[in-house]
């Protein structure tokens, strides 16, 4: 558990306090005066852990793949401090990003309870009473920006900082996973309750960061942000395949279901209350396949991946198609309402 002083304590829960009760599904102008006030709340965490010590200039750390260099990610071992400071400067980034980008309300929704688990895991705050009603919009000033920036560079921008977000929520899922699977070798089944949960939370955020960097327009996206992730811009295509934090959470899920690999019907009757906690992690993942094929749909209809094998399907939807029957079959006898008629498929082609 982090130990970061009271005055960090205190900004984290006021902050999670503010986006528990924002306003996704407000009218526009409330909508937009609830994120302009989470912003500028987040800038006083940000604020307040930054008086502890300054940030680590990511440029400086060395870039451990094409993808990391290009979305400006960094990932090394880092102090609590460290750890939640650049977690809330995904969360401030992104929150200032919200105030503009035309992401609805539910996705919006579950973005936010991402952003708030962060603050809470990172900081160790403890989650306080939900506001009675919207924050004030006047209680905290929002700084205006001195040039405004160009839809363009607006878009742009917003690509970065959606995927940032998502890497946030990747590896936040993947300690909260490895948590409830330490726990559970353990035999701590309600430590691992909660930690399945939060991990749900994240993986439910996943589609929804994703589709925020989305919110540009798709001509936008193929020709100025398309032909920046392949040669020649790059010396190899960019790839999911690249984003370490995705490994880890990968990985942390595998372990999960190597401690409880049970079907829902065997793990249902000795514990109901793990069963949907694993069923719900498991459906989020699923839907969060399911996800990336329309959202990869909305932006490059019918086109090849750039990071396609050759001898792959003929398009990037296809081939992330068979990423979501391949993960909805594994969790077929895991889950409450299974996709058996994929899973069935699936074994039979093996079989083939």
């Amino acid at each position: 558990m982090p130990v970061l002083g009271p005055r960090v304590v205190g900004e984290a829960e006021r902050t999670a306090r503010v986006l528990g009760g924002l306003a996704t599904h407000g009218r526009p102008v409330e909508r937009s005066v609830a994120l302009k006030q989470a912003t500028a709340v987040a800038g006083e965490l940000v604020a307040a852990l930054a008086a502890l010590g300054p940030a680590v200039v990511g440029e400086d750390v060395p870039a451990e793949s094409i993808s990391q260099a290009f979305f400006r990610v960094r990932e090394v071992e880092l102090s609590d401090q460290q750890a939640a400071l650049h977690g809330a400067l995904v969360i401030h980034r992104g929150l200032a990003d919200l105030c503009e980008a035309p992401l609805s309300g539910a996705d919006l929704a579950v973005e936010v309870a991402g952003m708030r688990q962060a603050v809470l895991d990172l900081t160790g705050a403890v989650p306080g009473a939900e506001p009675d009603g919207p924050p004030s919009p006047t209680a905290v000033p929002v700084p205006v920006p001195e040039v405004e920036a160009s839809l363009e560079q607006v878009w742009s921008a917003r690509w970065l900082i959606g995927h940032q977000v998502h890497v946030l929520f990747n590896i936040c899922a993947a300690v909260a996973v490895a948590d409830a699977a330490r726990c559970l070798r353990s035999g701590e089944v309600e430590p691992a309750l909660e930690r399945l949960a939060d991990a749900t939370v994240y993986v439910r955020g996943f589609p929804a960061a994703m589709t925020h960097a989305s919110t540009i327009p798709a001509d936008h996206y193929l020709a100025g942000i398309r032909p920046t992730m392949a040669p020649p811009s790059v010396e190899v295509p960019l790839s999911g395949r690249q984003h370490r934090g995705y490994k880890l959470f990968r990985a942390a899920m595998n372990d999960l279901l190597a401690v409880v690999p049970d079907s829902y019907e065997q793990l249902e009757s000795r514990s109901s209350e793990l069963a949907e906690a694993r069923g719900a992690l498991l459906e989020a993942d699923i839907v969060d396949g399911e996800r990336h094929v329309t959202l990869a749909y909305s932006m490059v209809r019918l086109r090849r991946s750039i990071a396609q094998k050759p001898e792959g399907p003929d398009n990037a939807v296809a081939e992330l198609r068979l990423m979501r029957h391949r993960r909805a079959a594994r969790y077929a006898a895991l889950i409450r309402f299974g996709d058996h008629y994929v899973a069935d498929a699936v074994a039979a082609l093996r079989h083939a």
